[in-house]
């Protein structure tokens, strides 16, 4: 599974952690999260986040 971050706020989804404060179990691939899920910092919609090749928070790498 493959980690995304918001263009937005660089918000960073792991599908190892989830987003369990809302609702989002650890294993949910990015590709599975609801339609109407959205950045839990910033708000933005699915359609802002791009997929990254590293979840390491000291460097991001956008493809």
């Amino acid at each position: 599974m493959k980690c995304y971050a918001c263009e937005l706020c660089g918000y960073e989804y792991d599908p190892a952690v989830g987003d369990p404060e809302n609702g989002i179990p650890e294993g949910t691939d990015f590709a599975d999260l609801p339609d109407d899920w959205v950045c839990p910092l910033c708000g933005v919609g699915k359609d802002e986040f791009v997929q990254i090749e590293t979840a390491d928070a000291q460097e991001i790498a956008f493809e």
